[in-house]
């Protein structure tokens, strides 16, 4: 394998599917490496959400070349293009290579699975090589760019025994979270939030709703909703309630107690399987979990506390936003051969830059009070009065604050915690995490071991629940991120300060951003919401910059970010476009057929006209094959004029991957 530069990327595909309002995958991403000898350096890792403020980013770019720019502009700070690129992996049409994945290799089994697991077990080559690791890639379901068509397992376990690894299918969690992410209108986060936050309970059978239902692959589509119909309805007719809770916050606290729960249950059965099938010893394997449902952090330290494994691994971009990790960690694996190489994840600070703190000041010149360099001991008494902004260096990778674009409060206070959540336009019940001193972690909670991107939970001591009230749930446990000064020595040297001035090691750690919004990027973007929310104090790349005349500011939303590469969608550009790559006038539905079937959308140039026949051609043929396929394209033709019409040409802004799965396979078996 040659020495150079690399690219990983997840990216949706451009075409003409912008305009119908398809995506094909969420949480796009790019990953930069270079490879010199028998070194692997992960460079820079950037989630376009950050850029756009597209939540779960999934737009795709009209055109390859709007594509390209944009991806060289990202790299660009490492002096290098995409031209400079020994190899591309990830996304179709920008790849320069097809020999980086295991598609071919792994017939059953989702290759979006496998980028997931490589993702984790190979955070560190030393482990990796050297010893046993069992992962697991649970989330919600598979993109198909890559596979074309579903596996028949969405979801994948591997045992790496020294740097071999072999593969089976698991059943994963992710469905029914996502499910009643939908049915009950509330993100993840926040109903596993509310399930702590309540005394509300209720009862239903969990062994048997899990052995009923199968969480493996295409069939969870259909099991998740029918299992949580189950859980809610015995839920129902058992709940209790909590005084401080409305009736319906009490009853989707202790459904979701009972969620939470049932997907334990589920991974324990994973990890059991597998200990029993490969003669594991925990106490010699490390864990190692990625996929959308990693991020539950009570599950993750169940399962640690539980089986008493060696280690936990897991990267902070656990979700799809961190798939071009994945995807190029297994390309180097494969292309190597499987020789040894050396590889040591650098920390969550992978994403942008912005030094152009001068700049910023100067377009909001006269709503800043005061500017002044970094005083540690003042600092302390800023947080002691209220929380602050906390805005340095490069920003951290993954959906959670980790100390470079955060808000930084008062453990101490409940006042603080109130504040933090009102800021954040946040519910009044949800606690906020702490960022801890690392080798302070023992004082302060039990069973702990570091922690350093906010993936586990562990319970607060009982002498010190009364110093922290801010950072606790009603477990008394709290989500910790563990830091020491090798991994961020400016914040490491700010939480140093607290803990001299007042004996507590850790601070309040939220992400800086509005509700639904990813988290900022930019010092703009951070002064904004300073402004708007009337937070008194910045700190910004080691200056402090006090705020004022916050009556005066007319900004009612977040500052703008990038989104003119994915949101220039005029109607007289779509008409454009559509001329374009679809000079033929191949029809509408048929454009639709090849939306849903990948198999098809890649094969034929629409721009030519024996391209435009050979779709037409293969597409009649599909139709006349499976009648029930016209059906699907009907509906997504109404889907996307419902869209456009209602919402504007940017309504893809707020589909979710779901979208597409429900107007592909499940449609054709109604």
């Amino acid at each position: 394998m040659r020495d150079g530069y690399y690219l990983s990327s997840y990216l949706t595909i451009p075409g003409l599917h912008r305009l119908a309002m398809v995506s094909y995958r969420h949480d796009n991403n790019v990953s930069l490496w270079r490879k010199d000898g028998s070194q692997i350096q992960l460079l820079g890792h950037w989630e376009f959400e950050r850029m756009s403020g597209l939540k779960h980013h999934r737009t795709p770019f009209l055109s390859m070349e709007d594509l390209r720019t944009f991806v060289n502009g990202l790299i660009r700070p490492f002096g290098v293009s995409l031209d400079d690129m020994t190899e591309v992996w990830g996304t179709p049409g920008l790849a320069t290579t097809n020999d980086y994945h295991f598609v071919e290799e792994y017939p059953e089994l989702s290759f979006h699975s496998i980028a997931h697991l490589y993702s984790a077990m190979l955070l560190d080559s030393e482990t990796f090589f050297d010893g046993d690791i069992l992962a697991l890639a649970v989330d919600g379901g598979p993109d198909r760019l890559l596979d074309q068509q579903y596996k028949r397992y969405w979801f994948t376990g591997a045992v790496s025994r020294r740097g071999v690894v072999e593969t089976f299918p698991v059943a994963s969690p992710g469905l029914l979270y996502s499910t009643a992410k939908d049915r009950f209108k509330m993100r993840e986060g926040t109903l596993m939030a509310l399930a702590t936050a309540t005394t509300a309970t209720g009862r239903c059978d969990r062994e048997s709703i899990l052995d009923k239902f199968d969480f493996t692959g295409l069939a969870a589509l259909e099991g998740a909703p029918l299992a949580f119909e189950e859980i809610v309805a015995q839920v129902r007719a058992t709940a209790t309630t909590d005084p401080d809770f409305t009736e319906e916050e009490s009853f989707v606290s202790a459904a979701m107690k009972e969620i939470q729960a049932i997907s334990v249950m589920a991974m324990e059965r994973n990890i059991e399987t597998a200990l029993e099938r490969y003669d594991l010893d925990p106490a010699r394997t490390h864990l190692a979990l990625a996929g959308g449902y990693a991020l539950n952090c009570p599950t993750n330290s169940h399962l640690m506390a539980k089986y008493g494994f060696r280690g936990f691994l897991a990267p902070p971009c656990v979700d799809d936003g961190g798939q071009a990790v994945g995807i190029g960690l297994a390309a180097f694996h494969k292309k190597t051969g499987g020789e040894r190489f050396t590889f040591s994840f650098p920390g969550a600070y992978l994403g942008r830059q912005d030094d152009d703190l001068d700049g910023a000041l100067a377009e909001f010149g006269e709503y800043v009070a005061d500017v002044r360099d970094l005083d540690l001991d003042q600092a302390v008494r800023d947080i002691l009065a209220e929380p602050i902004a906390w805005f340095h260096g490069r920003s951290e990778i993954g959906p959670r604050a980790l100390g470079n674009r955060s808000l930084i409060g008062d453990p101490t206070s409940r006042a603080a915690k109130d504040a933090l959540n009102q800021f954040k336009l946040r519910e009044w019940w949800r606690p906020v995490a702490p960022v801890v001193l690392e080798d302070q972690l023992d004082e302060w909670f039990e069973d702990s071991r570091p922690s350093p991107y906010m993936l586990e939970t562990f319970t607060i001591r009982e002498e010190r629940r009364h110093q922290i009230q801010a950072v606790a749930h009603l477990d008394y446990s709290a989500r910790v991120q563990s830091l020491n000064a090798g991994q961020n020595p400016a914040l490491h040297a700010l939480l140093t300060a607290f803990h001299r001035h007042t004996g507590v090691p850790m601070l309040c750690n939220t992400s800086l951003n509005d509700k639904g919004e990813p988290i900022i990027d930019t010092i703009r973007e951070a002064i904004n919401f300073c402004l708007r929310r009337r937070i008194s104090v910045g700190y910004f790349n080691g200056r402090r910059v006090a705020f004022r005349n916050f009556d005066a500011y007319p900004a009612e939303g977040p500052y703008p970010r990038m989104r003119q590469p994915f949101t220039d969608l005029s109607e007289s550009r779509a008409r454009a476009v559509h001329a374009e790559l679809n000079p033929h006038g191949l029809p509408e539905l048929y454009l639709h057929v090849l939306f849903l079937d990948l198999a098809l959308s890649g094969k034929f140039d629409l721009r030519t006209e024996e391209g435009a026949a050979e779709a037409f051609e293969a597409v009649d043929s599909r139709l006349r094959a499976d009648p029930s396929l016209r059906q699907a394209a009907e509906r997504s033709m109404r889907r996307a004029e419902h869209r456009f019409t209602t919402f504007g040409p940017d309504a893809l802004l707020n589909l979710e991957l779901g979208a597409v799965r429900q107007i592909t396979a499940p449609d054709r078996a109604q």
